[in-house]
């Protein structure tokens, strides 16, 4: 049977190869295609919500931001090769970055946002990302992983049954990879090109993506710890994009279009008055991180009294108080910051654990189910399992501390004892 089947592996992907070639709407060249339309815009609806919450959550502080930014990311998608429901995100994050999945979800930072200089800079960023979701290049990323299941497959076929089943699956479990992947040459090549020719068939300069890439190029050479975390670490920059794109400019017959730069610096004002806010919230991190509470908690109290509407200074604020034990004064702190931003998961989390301590346990059931509800955590989990064994529903404690286990984290590895001792009594097979 498994022999059969080995043998057949290279009809089915012959088959698939003849069955699966389309036009790549972008290019116009004919490509493998194994992935639809409608897988691309599912993957990217199903990682959308949790790519954004893992990195900081929305930025709310100034919701005139988003909206500025989301129009000029329409104004561009409209004249895009590939009609997509594009949606477009300030993520609440200081590293620069920006990133695009499947189905034309696209996310640009806070902290790219301080650093551009024009309207004409942030139409590159996002013309540049929003051919990456157009001409399919995640997607390219996603087959490449089905074929190297499939080899996989056919190198171990004797291990079992199981092994094979689901190779048409393979490639949808990489979406979380997707944000930080690093594209190839000949994939960052057309985002160039033809972001170019968006921008300027949006009536954009195009000679703002040279600019942007000539001021990327000096960065990397900074080597600056945020810049190669963030974009630099998925979209490198390179001599050779600077010249193709002053190549692309003459293609062009040098357009001149808008630049926006006093349109630009008006819209994102808040943001630069208010960036020496995050600078302070991100040296607290460090300083709460390393156990100096004093510092952080006076380097937080900077951050508020620079911009009181941010959310995640307040959150910060009550993580260091619940450190140094004062979760009544901390639970006073998440209040706030869940009344800035009730779309972030962390605060309700860390607000649950406080609640915990403090003997709210209905509080505390809450505010971890909301929390899993915008991003199923660990913590979350745990926390459920722990209450619900500590009110005698065994049964609910287990099924979540089973959950929580799976991950070999310190708190999953303390679920896993917390479900050994419960449902050791009940199956002790398991643990012998």
């Amino acid at each position: 049977m498994r022999k059969w089947l080995f043998l057949l592996l290279p009809v089915f992907l012959f088959n698939t190869f003849l069955t699966g070639c389309s036009t790549n709407p972008v290019t116009g060249k004919s490509e493998l295609s194994l992935v639809s339309t409608e897988q691309e815009i599912a993957i990217g609806n199903q990682q959308y919500s949790p790519s954004r919450q893992t990195q900081g959550g929305d930025y709310v502080a100034d919701p005139a931001v988003q909206k500025y930014v989301s129009s000029i990311g329409k104004k561009l998608a409209a004249v895009s090769d590939r009609k997509l429901p594009y949606e477009f995100r300030v993520i609440n994050d200081s590293t620069p970055n920006a990133w695009a999945l499947p189905g034309g979800k696209i996310a640009i930072n806070r902290g790219l946002l301080t650093e551009l200089k024009s309207e004409g800079e942030l139409a590159a960023v996002l013309g540049h990302e929003i051919v990456h979701a157009a001409a399919r290049h995640s997607a390219r990323s996603m087959q490449r992983g089905i074929f190297l299941q499939g080899a996989l497959i056919a190198s171990s076929i004797a291990l079992s049954d199981n092994e094979y089943r689901n190779l048409a699956l393979a490639g949808a479990q990489i979406g979380a990879g997707m944000v930080n992947q690093k594209y190839g040459r000949d994939a960052e090549r057309e985002a160039d090109y033809y972001g170019m020719q968006y921008m300027s068939k949006a009536g954009y300069d195009p000679a703002k993506a040279i600019d942007l890439q000539k001021t990327f190029v000096r960065l990397s050479k900074d080597r600056k710890s945020n810049w190669l975390s963030g974009l630099f670490a998925s979209h490198p920059p390179s001599q050779e994009r600077v010249d193709n794109n002053a190549k692309t400019l003459a293609e062009l017959g040098f357009p001149k279009g808008d630049i926006g730069q006093q349109r630009y610096q008006k819209k994102i004002a808040r943001l630069i008055k208010t960036k020496p806010a995050y600078k302070a919230y991100d040296d607290s991190k460090k300083a709460l991180k390393d156990k100096e509470f004093p510092k952080a908690l006076r380097l937080v109290n900077k951050a508020i009294r620079i911009e009181p509407k941010e959310a995640l200074f307040h959150g910060l604020k009550g993580e260091i108080r619940s450190e140094q034990g004062n979760d009544a004064k901390a639970k006073t702190n998440f209040d706030r910051a869940i009344a800035l931003n009730p779309n972030y998961f962390k605060h309700y989390l860390t607000r649950g654990f406080v609640n915990r301590d403090l003997g709210k346990y209905k509080q505390a059931a809450n505010d971890f189910k909301k929390s899993n509800n915008l991003l199923p955590t660990t913590e979350g989990q745990y926390g459920l399992g722990w209450l619900s064994m500590k009110q005698g529903r065994n049964q609910d404690a287990i099924n979540y501390f089973r959950q929580a286990a799976n991950n070999k984290t310190d708190v999953g590895k303390t679920a896993g004892l917390y479900l050994a001792k419960l449902d050791l009594p009940k199956n002790p097979d398991r643990y012998i």
